[in-house]
């Protein structure tokens, strides 16, 4: 019988587009807390005050930014939990 393989849990994206901050770290804080140390958030946010407070927040709660780049007006966040 031939083994099954797992495959990679899908990405976990979290589109903020159209929000203001606080509401992209808030869903992205939401998004963090159902998952396990190593997993993986996009978040796609378009405020600019996101480029400042998104890596406050991953900071502040121990995560890590993975990558961190801008498709015209959209900041994309890659960010791994800690």
């Amino acid at each position: 019988m031939p083994s099954s393989v797992m495959a990679d849990p899908p990405p976990i994206v979290v589109d903020a587009r159209g929000h203001r901050c606080p509401v992209p770290t808030l869903r992205l804080r939401k998004a963090l807390q159902g998952l396990g140390s190593g997993d993986r958030v996009t978040l796609i946010a378009d405020d600019p005050m996101a480029r400042i407070d998104v890596p406050h927040f991953i900071s502040q709660v121990g995560a890590g930014l993975i990558e961190r780049r801008e498709d015209g007006k959209d900041l994309i966040f890659l960010v791994e939990k800690g």
